[in-house]
């Protein structure tokens, strides 16, 4: 996974004390970067209360630690926490019932890009998606680069985490939800109907749509490849397919000549 923080953003808290206090206060915390070698009983402490929290942690060398908090005395411990609280599955749902329309989601399947999640998240704001969820592990979360990626939608458009994507697909198909997953061997895009519940699973940048989540999905959609590259990049492929669900959903016709 690449890293994707910045040192001089706000979203990185360092030292031992300013993280334990931040995961105590309930602050929401992506990834726990601890120094190579330590392993005394006050940071595997602070190590298992950041898992608990959802965090994954990494180890890394005191170089890499400097660089990312700018020299701050870090006492091997430095957290990358997310700039907007994550939103619950149900407040999609909320926000598609306020609209009166049906739900429409972007489910992001381990994409590990920040620039990629902002694009998505940007693109699926603007084409009125009500949410986009994201898994816990092995994903990008909603760091600063995610944010300004995102150019500003992290504020308006709710964005969920859950532990486990297959699970969560049966958790939506239960609620009336289609799922739909982008890959390479589906039927176009344009001969399907989106207008009813709708959770479109986009792929990681390298492996795509993962197999399990592939086989719970009940249809796989692909978009046509005239090129020598044989994949889009996920973001792109995600603001065409918002916007053939956008499309079908406003009631505009499409030429047909």
């Amino acid at each position: 996974m690449r890293d994707d923080t910045d040192s001089r953003s706000n979203d990185l808290i360092a030292g031992r004390n300013a993280v334990s206090e931040a995961l105590r206060a309930g602050r929401s915390i992506d990834r726990l970067y601890v120094q190579r070698g330590e392993k005394n009983g006050s940071l595997l402490t602070l190590i298992a209360k950041a898992k608990a929290a959802g965090a994954a942690v990494k180890e890394t060398d005191s170089r890499k630690l400097d660089q990312l908090c700018g020299g701050a005395v870090h006492q091997g411990v430095v957290a990358v926490a997310a700039v907007k609280e994550y939103a619950q599955v149900e407040d999609i749902f909320a926000l598609a019932a306020d609209r009166g329309e049906p739900p429409f989601l972007i489910v992001c399947d381990e994409l590990e890009d920040p620039h990629n999640l902002g694009a998505v998240i940007r693109t699926a704001e603007c084409a009125g998606a009500h949410g986009v969820i994201i898994p816990k592990r092995r994903s990008v979360g909603l760091t600063y680069a995610v944010g300004k990626a995102s150019a500003g939608a992290v504020e308006h458009l709710p964005v969920a985490r859950v532990q486990n994507l297959p699970s969560l697909l049966d958790e939506l198909k239960e609620k009336g939800v289609w799922v739909y997953a982008a890959d390479m061997d589906g039927t176009p895009w344009c001969e399907t109907d989106f207008t009813g519940p709708v959770a479109l699973v986009i792929g990681s940048e390298g492996s795509g749509v993962g197999r399990l989540v592939k086989e719970k999905s009940d249809f796989v959609i692909s978009l046509p490849m005239k090129g020598r590259i044989n994949s889009l990049n996920a973001s792109v492929a995600a603001g065409i397919l918002c916007y053939e669900v956008s499309r079908q959903r406003s009631g505009l016709k499409a030429v047909n000549p």
